[in-house]
């Protein structure tokens, strides 16, 4: 049996949709995995009776068929489904990494998040990885077409989880298709500046980075008291 903790990550962070990622200290996904001659999933803790334990709806599953590594997979989720931090992700990490080890497959960290990415498109119907990256490979991940960029980075960061459930699908179906060149260029600058404050641990650069008008304000209006509460947080410093 091989056990990998794999953690929750924050995605997105605003202005780095589809790019930026970074992983938490905590909650994590538990994942344990063993040899067997057919794929099955078991899932206890948070989602338990909610997420398919079906193999090809669940992100482990897809991992374990694309990796051609049968495996009974039992998954403790500490992530919450559908809380805006990797749940899905966490469980695809943590299940590539399991399976490449309990199979001696010598895998590169970039292969590990292209098989993991492609178990997120179970649940989200696309192979994004700003989630599985991080999750990976911990700190500050930025994940281009030609490779990834990582940072260890060091910052206190506070999670403000409200019982409200929006899933990943939902969540990438409001993003617009088009976009001013103001908004690119204010997007742009947003993403240098937030970048600029992981790679300093400066968490002052790291919120200026945060605040970008393209994405965030579709995906706001799914979230009720999303303004206030960033109100909350500036304030608060």
């Amino acid at each position: 049996m091989v056990t990998v903790r794999a953690p929750a990550t924050s995605a997105n962070l605003g202005s780095g949709f589809d790019v930026f990622g970074v992983a938490l200290d905590r909650p994590a996904d538990v994942v344990h995995v063993e040899r067997a001659a057919e794929t099955t999933i078991e899932v206890t803790g948070m989602g338990a009776g909610f997420i398919p334990e079906e193999p090809m709806d669940n992100t482990a599953g897809v991992v374990a068929a694309e990796l051609g590594a049968p495996a009974h997979i039992s998954i403790d989720k500490g992530v919450r489904p559908s809380s805006g931090l990797g749940s899905s992700a966490a469980s695809a990490a943590g299940a590539a990494v399991a399976l490449a080890e309990l199979y001696d497959r010598d895998l590169t960290d970039r292969e590990l998040v292209r098989v993991a990415a492609e178990g997120e498109a179970a649940v989200s119907g696309d192979a994004h990885a700003d989630n599985v990256a991080p999750a990976i490979l911990g700190g500050f991940t930025v994940v281009r077409d030609d490779g990834i960029e990582r940072v260890a980075a060091d910052l206190s960061l506070v999670v403000c989880l409200p019982d409200i459930v929006v899933s990943t699908r939902d969540a990438r179906g409001v993003v617009p298709e088009t976009a001013s060149i103001e908004d690119v260029v204010d997007t742009v600058g947003s993403a240098a500046t937030l970048s600029i404050g992981m790679c300093r641990n400066d968490p002052v650069r790291v919120g200026r980075g945060l605040e970008e008008h393209l994405v965030t304000p579709a995906r706001a209006k799914l979230i009720d008291g999303y303004d206030a509460a960033c109100e909350a947080a500036r304030e608060a410093g």
